[in-house]
């Protein structure tokens, strides 16, 4: 394929993924978040088991440690990860969601040097810093101090907690890709994580499951499943492969923005000038500590 078709496929990754805030705050408007989870991971698992039966010609096997590598893949970014996120949807709208999330990056970058021994450099902890100061202001809707002082809600907590369960699943990942691929990982990732929502779901309200949504629903569901979780992963993967890791992670960048304008777009939400500008230094702080580790990695 072409760079150009790589970075084509790179850009409609980031739009589906900023669609899954949409598509999340939909859904839960009518489905109960476990529930909705569990359906999502259900399209998502069946279909990457096809891919990779398509690829490998076989379900490829663990050994040893990929196992609780895979585990612990599947309980922090999908399990834990999906709970947080629906349930914190129900609380705050979906493009302010987004931007504060928008902080994954420099989350990985602080686990990285606490927990990996990568390097910290000025230009990190400046991005870092930046960033930091740009999600308390959307957290606190224009207040930096509002989270220090506890005035903020439970659905700001939620996604918060996303953005550190995503750090864990990016750092897990890491170490589990050394000898998995990409793709088999996420598949084994995927079914750990719906077994685990699906027990839940179940121990929980099983009447939920009951697949009596709407159309509106069903709709958010395989977007969810199919284009946020199975199409929008193979892709980037490959974009990792073909053009490298750092210059495919520059277009995560796009997630935060493409979330905004869907909102704005199709669930006529309007952050405030506030809130903006705290996006906009989420993205700039991000921006900063990547431009530092591509040049590490340089």
């Amino acid at each position: 394929m072409s760079p150009a078709g790589t970075y084509l496929k790179l850009v409609l990754t980031m739009f589906f993924w900023g669609g899954t805030w949409i598509a999340a705050r939909v859904v839960v408007q009518d489905v109960a978040p476990l529930a909705a989870a569990a359906w999502r991971f259900l399209f998502s698992v069946v279909s990457l088991a096809a891919i990779v039966l398509w690829h490998y010609r076989r379900v490829p096997a663990l050994r040893g440690r990929e196992w609780l590598h895979v585990l612990a893949l599947g309980a922090t970014g999908i399990f834990l990860y999906n709970v947080c996120f629906l349930y914190g949807m129900q609380h705050m709208p979906a493009g302010r969601g987004a931007l504060v999330v928008a902080l994954n990056p420099v989350v990985v970058t602080f686990g990285a040097w606490l927990l990996l021994g990568e390097v910290m450099t000025r230009l990190k902890a400046l991005g870092s810093a930046v960033a930091l100061i740009g999600c308390l202001t959307v957290i606190g809707k224009g207040s930096p101090l509002a989270p220090l002082t506890g005035d903020i809600g439970v659905g700001e907590l939620l996604i918060l907690a996303c953005a550190g369960l995503w750090a864990a699943y990016t750092l897990i990942g890491r170490v589990a890709m050394r000898t998995i691929s990409p793709l088999v990982a996420t598949t084994y990732a995927s079914i750990v994580g719906w077994l685990l929502l699906l027990a839940v779901a179940l121990a929980n309200a099983p009447a939920d499951l009951v697949p009596v949504y709407t159309p509106r629903a069903w709709a958010a569901l395989l977007f969810l499943g199919l284009l946020g979780t199975t199409l929008g992963f193979t892709w980037f993967n490959q974009g990792v492969q073909r053009i490298g890791a750092a210059r495919a992670s520059i277009f995560i960048n796009l997630v935060p923005v493409c979330a905004v304008v869907q909102a704005a777009w199709l669930l006529d939400e309007r952050p405030g000038p506030s809130v903006l500008f705290g996006g906009l230094l989420v993205l700039a702080g991000v921006v900063l500590t990547q431009s530092s580790t591509r040049k590490v990695q340089a």
